[in-house]
């Protein structure tokens, strides 16, 4: 039974290459994008532990390895959704029992890109210590348990949360605190090498590596002993000839593995007898909302449902919640690099992000979008309610982050260009989006879904249409760009508000005239955008 689930997992991944170009693409990119990586590090490892001392190579490997099962048991939480293929509520009419279905499914579980790519570094690393053959077979053991423990507890922890998953205001959740985790790790990693700088400069004797040895010695003794590290750290301890040490650590990864299949296994029992069904109760309706506060007309009409979007829609508003971390991240940034130039360049850059955001507005749509379509909505109006909502509160952010950047900065002689800057980029991007989304559209999220979450295939069309999208963007902003270069460079106030007079006046022109091209395109390909909406996997 164990073989079939197997067997029925490749067969979904070998259909995943025959529904489109894109998945198939994309796929070969992951996989190649992984071997890379896995070779990197299974030669580093294993080059560290043959040629260098074998202590280094058991430091990166518990680390490492405690790493990836902490990614294991977390990213499935925010990035719910995915991989989804062998969902275990699909074989609950089946007379199959259990323990069996738990067996096939952790199995199953490998079979995938990270899975893979987990497996042959596990295994990889390892021969780290080919040249002790005692010490070799403790690590062959310690990687198989490792890797059970990222499988068995990635599943038992989305099994047991499964009803939570399913409600929506969690995921609205999940996705903001997820996108502050993401956006933290630059000022961490900015941190964490500012203090490693600092150390060195006041031990410059010391080589950069035997001043961390001693911290990364101790994280590994504590890392060792959790059920994250604990499978990882057998071959280390065994090297060291800690055999007390040994037996310990295995008790715990032996125990963790366990406790996750039990907890698996519980979970299991309860999610086949009683589904989860969704989010059982609706809103109570509460007016018309943002659609009984504008005049009455198909612009306007979009754009109430466009600010309905940004305000409900996680997918909208987590691209929103990024706009005020960036100032952080900038000033960040600008305390380990010693000027303010990066927090400076906030506003405008804040700006240009605030007005490219709504380049694919039609593909978040979805099947909303047939409304457009059978209700007659003009190009006009749809391309200028998608763009109010934003020139509406884009300029109010943009003009926040500039004010704020100057002032912590002290800096308030650059407020003029800065701002000019920043009105200038935001409406051409606006523009540029609202031309753009009516030609380059490409799959996102559906409505209900991970905004963390790619499309099948999707990574190539995305990256080919915004880069596209930019270099436009980029292209009509040089005359705003130039004039507020020359202020900066020349200073005076009247160098900044002709700075603030070109970017308004020059944006807004890009603006209406990129409008209304987009208008035509958009009139012009109705049915191919409802068709390439429809089709999107």
């Amino acid at each position: 039974m164990v073989a079939r689930f197997l067997t029925l997992k490749l067969t979904l991944m070998g259909n995943t290459f025959r529904k489109s170009v894109w998945q198939t693409i994309g796929m070969i990119v992951a996989a190649v994008y992984a071997l890379s990586i896995v070779g990197l590090l299974v030669v580093a490892v294993v080059g560290l532990g043959v040629f260098e001392d074998p202590a280094w190579a058991g430091l990166a490997i518990t680390l490492g390895g405690a790493l990836t099962v902490l990614g294991w048991w977390l990213i499935p939480i925010f990035a719910f959704g995915v991989d989804a293929t062998l969902d275990p509520h699909r074989f609950s009419t089946y007379a199959i029992p259990r323990r069996t279905l738990v067996a096939g499914l952790a199995v199953a579980g490998l079979v995938s890109v990270p899975g893979i790519a987990t497996v042959l570094t596990a295994l990889g690393t390892s021969f780290a210590w080919v040249l002790e053959p005692g010490t070799l077979l403790v690590a062959l053991v310690g990687a198989a348990l490792g890797v059970a423990t990222c499988v068995v507890g990635s599943r038992a922890i989305t099994t047991l949360l499964a009803p939570v998953l399913e409600s929506r205001r969690y995921r609205e959740v999940v996705t903001l605190v997820a996108l502050v985790l993401v956006v933290s790790i630059g000022p961490l990693i900015g941190w964490l090498a500012n203090g490693v700088e600092v150390s060195i400069e006041a031990n410059p004797g010391d080589s950069t590596g035997m001043q961390l040895l001693p911290v990364f010695e101790q994280a590994a003794g504590v890392v060792g002993w959790t059920p994250f590290g604990a499978s990882w750290a057998l071959a280390s301890t065994a090297h060291d000839g800690d055999w007390a040490g040994l037996v310990g650590r295995l008790a715990v990864a032996l125990g963790t593995i366990a406790l996750a299949w039990l907890v698996w296994d519980r979970a299991l029992a309860r999610a086949l007898e009683r589904p989860p069904v969704g989010d059982s109760g609706g809103g109570r309706a509460k007016g018309l909302g943002a659609f009984g506060r504008v005049p009455f007309s198909p612009t306007w009409a979009v754009a109430a449902r466009t600010a309905t979007y940004w305000l409900r829609d996680p997918r909208y508003s987590g691209s929103l919640a990024i706009v005020p971390l960036l100032p952080v991240i900038m000033y960040f940034s600008s305390q380990s690099t010693g000027n303010y130039f990066l927090l400076l360049a906030t506003g405008p850059f804040v700006a240009w992000i605030l007005g490219f955001s709504i380049s694919n507005d039609i593909a978040y749509d979805n099947t909303a979008f047939a409304l457009h379509v059978a209700s007659g909505v003009d190009g006009k109006a749809d391309r200028w309610g998608r763009a109010i909502p934003m020139l509406t509160v884009g300029p109010l952010v943009s003009a926040a982050t500039v004010i704020a950047s100057v002032w912590v900065a002290d800096s308030w002689h650059l407020a003029l260009p800065l701002l000019g800057l920043a009105f200038g980029f935001l409406l051409v991007s606006t523009g540029v989006s609202s031309a753009a989304s009516a030609r380059l559209v490409y799959p996102v999220a559906k409505p209900g879904e991970s905004p963390l979450k790619s499309p099948q295939g999707a990574a190539m069309a995305t990256m080919v249409s915004q880069g596209i999208g930019f270099l436009i963007t980029a292209g009509l902003s040089l005359p705003v760009l130039g004039v507020g270069i020359a202020a900066l460079i020349l200073g005076g106030a009247l160098w900044g508000a002709a700075t603030l007079l070109v970017g308004v006046l020059y944006g807004a022109l890009i603006l209406v005239l990129a409008v209304r091209f987009g208008a035509r395109v958009f009139d012009r390909r109705l049915p191919e955008l409802l068709q390439q909406v429809q089709s999107f996997p």
